[in-house]
């Protein structure tokens, strides 16, 4: 049966290249943490990228995925076209399939030949065909192996089909396939229209790309051949169900349909409306789809990386959906009909549901709040605009809306667009690299690329001196935490050495390691690796490449060369620490959905000997009750026993089992799972490739020292496990036992006594307050009569002696009552400061007087500065030796204000 719907097409797509023994792979998240040079995963082939560069193997020669992918970013950004083009999505899903090494070009060509005819059913005439201009050998399989007619075959240059990586490495020449809509369909109007015209005529839909890896290309553009070849091919789910489904836009395809139709219930709005706002509509349908899936992906909204692109998605619809009626956030409502079309295949959506819709709800609320705001000085930059009778907007305007009201580049720019005006974008960039730049500085993406390449250069020279074992490097952190081994790489300052000396800071390559790479969280090892005569602290290890673990040490005896046979031992008392703390977090994990609800998830986690860090998504702070119970919780599987199980298994077999996979890692199709705890009581099953206890009682006491707020939605938990928390408690208990002593109670009286001690404080600071407003009372009785007159009005300038300025403002208030009509000018000294307070009644004030304007003129005397109020102000200084100068100054200055 031919397959019509989204489901059926997606499906039909990984059954058809199954059978033709391609590896299912699940999809890779949007976030790809495998490739640090892209914000976020844009094409099939990413995950794949190590594979197809040789630094990976994987246990199969072919590969099909249904790929989530974002283009929001750099060269692929889609985001300015979503909404008036049919076609253009921020989120969208990317069928692929993959050879490394073993089909190349007939294969890729007979595979896509045969799915779209024999599968998808569609009518050959229907397709037409690219290639690159010197490929002949892919011409060839089109027109004599599939029986294309040549002129259905169009070879187009470089532009359109030839494709690399970079500008250096993997690289070659691709071939696309296109579906015809029809002479009707046509928007160029050119009487020659076809595809070899690449003018963007609405009549060619391209629905395939073909790249076949070819070549390897050097800094000077040669080109030689790959010794391994390999086939990566993208086909847009998006638009392929739109050509099965005769649909003139994607959004008229199933995949949109139900969340249109639900925007439109909740708007109430008739057929017409719909289609008077489409462009809204499908603005909201394709951003609320690209915010489920990257939070559920662990990106939360933020001011920069992936966090920006999430938060423009979900500002830019909540303003689109203004426009068209909504007067409340209403993305999460909206987002149901995302996780009811999509979580069938992708459950990770029906698992952080919650999360998804308290996240989007919570930055919808933030952006309402300062959007007045925004829209206030975006307006007052327009009317600027208008009055000079300039059309485009500084980049430093729209960056200060982005930075202090949080309004997104891409909606200022919508706005100014609507209203008839541009906004400068390169100036836009310049002031947020230098925004960046003096908050935080800034590693350039070409110092990272030297690096990779260097590593890459050494791991080639170990394969071309032999000194490459057949099995590859082993990394084995999991089994005895000292190996006896080979040195086969002593690295400095980017140099292969032979040997190296006591007091030099290396990288050394190991044919074994028992050393753990930090991932997950959990921090590197450190330890010692020696040999004959020799020693070096390890202080650091890291695998800046897949397949090659770089130990880096500095020696502190001896002298050692390459090929020495060498002991690697890990400090095993830190490693100890490390695996107490690190089991710890998969209890709290647990504990934590247990007391406050599946949505729950882990958004980052740090495990150190020395303490570990939990962050997880909740949107309230935890009540000291819930603290206590999820600690009671962990401690009582400590003091379970419960043996700690280490597994292999298939990453859908884990998966399906209910296996908790973590923000953050990247997962290959065998992973290592961690359960423990009992079904029904307490059970903890995770994806992980951390270190661990073999057993709950072997990580000891498990204390909570704090909890707190890291980021909206976004909370983080410190605590301590086994001789840390021991050493906590005991500090806790002697200091408690020490305060008692103090107090001349035992250490279970010592807050009841606090709280007497602290009731005896309030009363006694109650009447030592109502003493000193006696004090003041009777001071400001023998002060009135100081009074002067000046200008016909009662003045009053002297020094006085009050505890605080509290006390001052009140002496100053009851003064200016006392006088009835005047001006009163007191002076007082703080902790070596003067300070000046004026009070002025309210007819003074009338005729002219100013307290701030007085001070203001008296704190110059005293080396300081000030303003208020007309009725009253107080100023500061430095000069106490000028306070009385000051003061009998106030007459005249007095006088001069009222005259």
């Amino acid at each position: 049966m031919r397959p019509t719907t989204s489901e059926q097409i997606r499906e039909s797509f990984l059954e058809y290249f199954e059978e033709h023994r391609h590896q299912r792979v699940a999809s890779s998240s949007l976030v790809p943490y495998n490739d640090p040079t892209l914000l976020l995963t844009n094409a099939g082939m990413v995950q794949f990228k190590d594979v197809f560069l040789g630094m990976e193997t994987r246990p199969y020669e072919r590969a099909a995925t249904s790929q989530k992918c974002m283009r929001v970013a750099g060269k692929h950004n889609d985001l300015d076209n979503v909404g008036p083009s049919p076609r253009h999505h921020t989120f969208f899903e990317m069928l692929g399939n993959f050879s490394f090494g073993d089909y190349f070009k007939r294969g890729a060509i007979q595979f896509a030949y045969d799915y779209l005819t024999k599968v998808l059913q569609i009518p050959p005439d229907r397709l037409y065909y690219t290639v690159y201009e010197d490929d002949d050998e892919a011409f060839g399989y089109w027109t004599h192996d599939m029986g294309i007619a040549a002129e259905r075959v169009y070879r187009m240059g470089k532009k359109t089909n030839f494709w690399s990586m970079g500008d250096i490495g993997p690289c070659g020449p691709t071939s696309e396939v296109h579906y015809d809509w029809g002479e009707d369909a046509c928007t160029c109007g050119q009487p020659d229209c076809s595809v070899l015209i690449d003018n963007g005529c609405g009549r060619w839909l391209e629905i395939w790309n073909l790249v076949f890896m070819q070549f390897n290309q050097d800094a000077a553009g040669k080109l030689t051949p790959l010794p391994k070849t390999g086939i990566d091919t993208g086909m847009g789910l998006e638009r392929i169900v739109s050509v099965v489904q005769s649909a003139a836009a994607n959004y008229d395809t199933d995949l949109f349909t139900p969340i249109m139709d639900r925007i439109q219930a909740l708007l109430g709005h008739t057929d017409a409306q719909r289609a008077e706002y489409q462009t809204g509509y499908r603005v909201i349908a394709d951003h609320v789809r690209a915010a489920a899936f990257l939070i559920a992906d662990g990106v939360r909204p933020g001011p920069a990386g992936a966090g920006h692109v999430a938060r423009v998605v979900i500002r830019r619809a909540h303003r689109y959906g203004k426009n068209i009626g909504f007067d409340r956030p209403f993305l999460a409502d909206v987002c149901e009909a995302v996780i009811s079309k999509m979580g069938g295949v992708y459950p990770e959506l029906r698992d952080r549901r919650s999360l998804i819709r308290a996240t989007i709800t919570l930055e919808e609320e933030q952006f309402v709040a300062t959007l007045d705001r925004a829209m206030t000085e975006l307006e007052r930059a327009l009317r600027d605009l208008q009055r000079s009778g300039a059309t485009v907007l500084s980049g430093e305007v729209a960056f200060d809306l982005k930075a202090t009201h949080g309004l997104p580049f891409e909606v200022t720019r919508d706005i100014c667009l609507e209203r008839g005006y541009e906004v400068d974008q390169t100036g836009y960039e310049a002031a947020e690299v230098e925004h960046r730049r003096v908050s935080q500085g800034k590693i350039s993406e070409a110092q990272f690329g030297a690096g990779t390449e260097r590593y890459a250069q050494i791991l080639g020279e170990l394969q071309r001196r032999g000194q490459m074992p057949e099995s590859g490097l082993i990394y084995d952190p999991y089994g005895l935490l000292s190996r006896k081994t080979q040195l086969l790489a002593i690295v400095e300052e980017g140099f292969l050495l032979e040997s190296a000396g006591a007091g030099e800071h290396v990288e050394l390559v190991l044919a074994e390691t028992p050393f753990y790479v930090e991932s997950g969280g959990q921090v590197s090892d450190t330890g010692v690796i020696e040999g004959a005569g020799w020693r070096a602290r390890v202080e650091d290890v890291s695998r800046p490449l897949s397949g090659l673990t770089i130990h880096s040490a500095v020696i502190i005896e001896g002298q050692t060369h390459v090929g020495a046979a060498v002991t690697a031992s890990v400090d095993a008392p830190r490693r100890w620490h490390i695996m107490r703390n690190h089991t710890a977090t998969h209890l709290l994990h647990r504990a934590l959905r247990d007391h406050l609800g599946e949505h729950v998830h882990q958004a980052g986690s740090l495990v150190a000997p020395d303490r570990l860090r939990f962050d997880f998504s909740h949107d309230a702070a935890l009540t000291p009750e819930q603290t206590r119970q999820i600690a009671a919780s962990v401690n009582a599987a400590v003091l379970a026993h419960f043996p700690v199980n280490i597994a292999y298994k298939p990453l859908n077999q884990a998966m399906s089992e209910g296996a908790t996979a973590l923000f953050g890692e990247k997962y290959g199709d065998i992973v290592r799972t961690v359960t423990l705890g009992e079904q029904d009581v307490f059970f903890s099953y995770e994806l992980c490739g951390g270190t661990h206890v073999d057993n709950t009682s072997q990580i000891g006491p498990f204390i909570i020292v704090s909890e707190g707020s890291v980021a909206a939605g976004v909370r983080r938990i410190e605590a301590l496990t086994g001789f840390g928390a021991e050493a906590y408690a005991r500090e806790r208990l002697e200091s408690l036992a020490r305060l008692g002593g103090v107090l001349n109670v035992p250490p279970d009286r010592v807050e009841q006594k606090v709280l007497d001690l602290r009731e005896q404080i309030s009363q006694q600071n109650r009447e030592l307050q109502r003493l000193r407003q006696q004090l003041m009372a009777r001071e400001a009785e023998g002060l009135g009569e100081e009074a002067q007159q000046v200008a016909g009005v009662n003045v009053l300038a002297s020094r006085v002696e009050v505890a605080d300025v509290g006390g001052m403002r009140t002496m100053a208030d009851n003064l200016r009552n006392k006088l009835g009509s005047g001006f009163v000018v007191i002076g007082a000294v703080f902790d070596g400061r003067p300070t000046l307070i004026a009070a002025a009644t309210p007819d003074v004030v009338k005729r002219g007087g100013h307290a701030g304007n007085l001070v203001k003129s008296l704190s110059g005397i005293i080396g300081g500065g000030g303003g208020g109020r007309p009725d009253m102000a107080q100023a500061g200084g430095h000069d106490v030796s000028r306070l009385d100068e000051a003061l009998a100054a106030a007459p005249d200055l007095i006088s001069q204000q009222l005259s």
